[in-house]
């Protein structure tokens, strides 16, 4: 029997559901997408197939049966990795649901970061970033992806400078006639705020 998926013309069989596996269940690097290169070789034979999302993933490592004592951490900025592959006891991270603090066994989870301190705890060492915004990836194998926007250590932040540029944004802020001006004013407030309030606590 074939029915038609809702909103396409792509007939699918009813017996069959149609997966993507995740990147635990994927049996090695080299793997390709078969369902895309096989079509592919078929119709273009004399070029190579461009190379699929499947071939840069590497395999998670399976969930343990018991809770590790470290999670590891993977915290990437778009143009630099502050932290690859690194075991901690615990990151705090400015989730806009309010701070979450991720342990090792933490359940799976999603979390968009907001302007604010990440602290990262490795024993009696605690490492603090100013970060913009974001997201968390949590995973169930006790492994974080913190991708940032933008961050800081905040010892390099001059709290001086930030006072005088959140000053400038609140006096713009209340001067502003557009629509435009006053959201980027607000931004900026948000931001300026949250990182006087890192670097004063």
């Amino acid at each position: 029997m074939i029915r038609r998926v809702e909103g396409s013309n792509i007939p699918r069989s009813s017996s069959t559901t149609l997966r993507r596996g995740f990147s635990t269940e994927i049996a090695s690097e080299s793997v390709a997408d078969e369902a895309f290169v096989s079509p592919w070789k078929k119709t273009i034979p004399n070029i190579e197939p461009p190379k699929t999302p499947l071939s840069y993933m590497k395999t998670r490592p399976p969930t343990p049966s018991a809770i590790p004592t470290k999670l590891t951490i993977n915290f990437v900025l778009p143009y630099a990795s502050e932290q690859a592959s690194k075991e901690v006891d615990m990151v705090i991270v400015p989730a806009t649901t309010g701070q979450m603090g991720i342990l090792p066994g933490h359940v799976a989870t999603i979390a968009e970061l907001k302007p604010g301190l990440m602290t990262v705890h490795e024993g009696n060492d605690i490492k603090k970033y100013f970060v913009s915004s974001g997201f968390a990836f949590v995973h169930a194998n006790s492994i974080a992806d913190i991708i940032a926007i933008e961050a800081v250590p905040i010892e390099q932040v001059d709290q001086a400078a930030v006072q005088k540029s959140l000053a400038e944004v609140t006096q713009k802020l209340s001067s502003a006639s557009t629509d435009l001006e006053k959201a980027e004013a607000q931004i900026g407030v948000d931001v300026l705020s949250a990182l006087n309030f890192a670097v004063s606590g």
